[in-house]
């Protein structure tokens, strides 16, 4: 287990904890929900708005799931319709997104702070299903993991100009702080995303936990100056039932 500032599972390997701590905590966590190393599917988030389709021939590569992170394969959305195969999006700060289609048997893992949202990754993750799966968004079951909140989530104009060209609307889900700054609900501005993708509303599921304010349960990029560890969110298809399981680590 790691000690402070990244106590007390952080799942990093780059914030400066002790390799064999981060060996352990993600022995810990995989192994709680009997997940191989070998299953976990893993790329180097940018905050862009790339989404990578896992599929039957990248698996064969050699060294998958490696290589991804080997090659830095450079993605914020992953997408499969393989069994057992945990797509794993790392956050701070940042929210998860994992989406379910139940009809088509796919899933996806989002990472989405302001860059990617305002680079609409969510809809183009969902976009990607429907091309790759057929997935109608008005199927999928979608997940909101932690992540920082209007309360806590105070940006300026370059964070409200990027917001403006991705929505249209996005002064909803903003509310006014000191000149030239709002406070940013990034859930609010995701889940209007996926609703004009075509997810149903009742379909959306926001745990609604600031990691800035629970800092007795996450771990937060900004309220800790970036000193801090990283959560993994994952989700998966199980063979013998095709049903997912969407996952959140709470430190």
């Amino acid at each position: 287990m790691s000690r402070a500032p990244f106590a007390t599972l952080n799942l990093g390997t780059s914030v400066g904890d002790d390799p064999q701590a981060v060996e352990e905590n993600r022995r810990r966590f995989f192994g709680t929900f009997g997940i191989e190393p070998s299953q976990v599917v893993r790329v180097k988030q940018v905050h862009g708005d790339g989404v990578l389709v896992v599929d039957e021939t990248l698996v064969a590569r050699r060294g998958f799931p490696r290589l991804l992170l080997d090659e830095r394969y450079e993605y914020d959305a992953l997408i499969t319709n393989l069994p057992d195969l945990a797509l794993v999006v790392s956050t701070a700060d940042c929210l998860p997104l994992l989406v379910h289609d139940p009809v088509r048997g796919a899933v996806a893992a989002v990472h989405a702070g302001w860059r990617s949202t305002a680079k609409r990754i969510t809809a183009r993750a969902l976009l990607a299903m429907t091309v790759a799966y057929g997935t109608n968004p008005g199927d999928c079951r979608v997940a909101i993991g932690p992540g920082i909140r209007g309360c806590c989530y105070e940006v300026d104009a370059a964070v409200t100009d990027a917001m403006r060209a991705a929505l249209p609307a996005w002064e909803e889900h903003a509310a006014a702080s000191r000149p030239g700054h709002v406070r940013l609900d990034l859930g609010g501005v995701n889940r209007a995303l996926l609703e004009g993708a075509g997810v149903r509303p009742d379909r959306i599921d926001d745990v609604g936990l600031c990691t800035a304010c629970r800092r007795d349960l996450f771990f937060s990029h900004r309220a800790e100056k970036a000193r801090t560890g990283r959560m993994m969110n994952l989700i998966l298809l199980r063979a013998e039932s095709r049903e997912p399981r969407a996952e959140g680590r709470e430190a």
